[in-house]
C-alpha cells in the first residue's frame, strides 16, 4: 500500500466532519472558517517510540492517546477542540496495525468532535505528531501567566495512576487483580478535561495541564505568574489503587513527579471558590484543593506543617 492510498483507507473521510471545514485532506492546505469573537488555540505534541510509548503498546491506545495529549493543552486553556492534522511517521505500512491505530485516534477525535483535516505521513522510527486547534471566545482563555498571591490551588481527578500504571505495564510492579486493568487505562486512556476547562474560563487565574508531574509542571505556572506556592502533599489525590498498592511515600511521589496523568492543575481567588464548585459539579469532575499561591517565587512542599524534600522533580527532555 502507498502513501496516497494509506491516507485514503485508513484517515479520509472518517471521523467527525465539522461545518466549519470548507475544505480538508486531500490539498495542499485545509480552510476552515474561523468563529467570530473567538480565539484559535493551537497545540503540537509529538510521540516518539522508546521515549514517549514503548513497541509492545496496542495500536488502539496509541491512536486515542495520541490525541488525548493534545486535547489536555486545549482543556488547559478552556478551549473548545475543533481540527487537528496528524503527522504520521511508519518504519513500515502494516495495515492491521493502521486500522487499530486510527480506530483509537477516531474514537477520540469523535466523541470530542474534532475533525481531522491533513497531515503527512512518511517513512522513519515510528512517531506521531498531532497539530489540534481550538475555540475560545476571545479574552477568556486560561494562561499560566495569571495566578495572583493568595489564589487556592486545585488539581483535578486523582494523581499518579498513570506512572504506577505505566510500571505494571512494564512489570516493575504488582498491583492486586481488582486494580490491574483501572491503572494500565489510566495510562494508555487518559481523560483530558475538556468540560472541566471550559467550566473554568472567567473562574480560574492559571491552569495548566499535569504531562510531566505536579511538581514539575507548576513551576512553569509559578515562573509565568512571578509568583511562588506552598503545596501540602497530604492533600494529594491518591486513588484507592495507588493507596493500596505502594507505600504512603512511594503514593506521594508517583502523584509529584510520575507525569502522565493529564489532569489540571489551576488557581482560584478566594472569591471565586463558590463559583468553583457549582461549575465543576456541573461538569461532573472530581477536584481537590492542595495549596496555595505565594509572593515569594519559590515552590515549598510541606507534609504535617514541615518541609517535605523531593528528590526527583519530573520528566524533562534533554535532561
Amino acid at each position: 500500500m502507498k502513501e496516497f492510498q494509506l491516507i485514503e483507507h485508513f484517515f479520509n473521510r472518517r471521523g467527525q466532519t465539522r461545518r466549519d471545514v470548507e475544505l480538508g485532506i486531500g490539498d495542499d492546505c485545509a480552510l476552515v472558517q474561523a468563529a467570530p469573537n473567538k480565539s484559535i488555540a493551537i497545540s503540537c505534541d509529538t510521540l516518539v517510540e522508546n521515549v514517549h510509548f514503548y513497541p509492545d503498546i496496542p495500536p488502539q491506545a496509541l491512536g486515542y492517546k495520541s490525541l488525548a495529549v493534545n486535547l489536555s493543552d486545549l482543556a488547559s486553556m478552556g478551549a473548545e477542540p475543533a481540527w487537528m492534522t496528524l503527522a504520521l511517521t511508519l518504519p513500515d505500512v502494516d495495515e492491521t496495525w493502521l486500522e487499530q491505530f486510527s480506530t483509537g485516534l477516531f474514537d477520540a477525535a469523535e466523541y470530542y468532535g474534532v475533525s481531522l483535516i491533513g497531515g503527512d505521513t512518511t517513512r522513519g522510527p515510528r512517531a506521531i505528531s498531532i497539530t489540534i486547534n481550538g475555540l475560545v471566545p476571545t479574552g477568556t482563555a486560561l494562561t499560566r501567566s495569571g495566578a495572583k498571591n493568595g489564589d487556592w490551588i486545585y488539581v483535578t481527578g486523582t494523581l499518579g495512576d498513570s506512572a504506577l500504571g505505566l510500571d505494571v505495564i512494564r512489570g516493575n510492579r504488582r498491583v492486586d487483580v481488582e486494580y490491574n486493568e483501572y491503572l494500565i487505562n489510566r495510562h494508555y486512556y487518559p481523560t483530558p478535561r475538556v468540560l472541566a476547562g471550559q467550566s473554568l474560563r472567567n473562574l480560574a487565574t492559571s491552569a495548566i495541564d499535569l504531562s510531566d508531574g505536579l511538581a514539575s509542571d507548576i513551576l512553569h505556572v509559578l515562573k509565568r505568574s512571578q509568583v511562588g506556592a506552598v503545596i501540602d502533599v497530604d492533600l494529594l489525590p491518591l486513588s484507592q489503587a495507588v493507596k493500596d498498592s505502594v507505600s504512603e511515600q512511594e503514593a506521594i511521589s508517583y502523584a509529584l513527579t510520575g507525569g502522565e496523568d493529564y489532569e489540571l492543575l489551576f488557581t482560584v481567588p478566594e472569591a471565586q471558590k463558590g463559583a468553583l464548585e457549582t461549575a465543576l459539579a456541573n461538569a461532573c469532575v472530581e477536584f481537590t484543593q492542595v495549596g496555595q499561591v505565594t509572593s515569594d517565587k519559590q515552590l515549598r512542599l510541606i507534609r504535617n506543617g514541615e518541609a517535605f524534600n523531593l528528590t526527583n522533580i519530573g520528566f524533562e527532555h534533554f535532561s
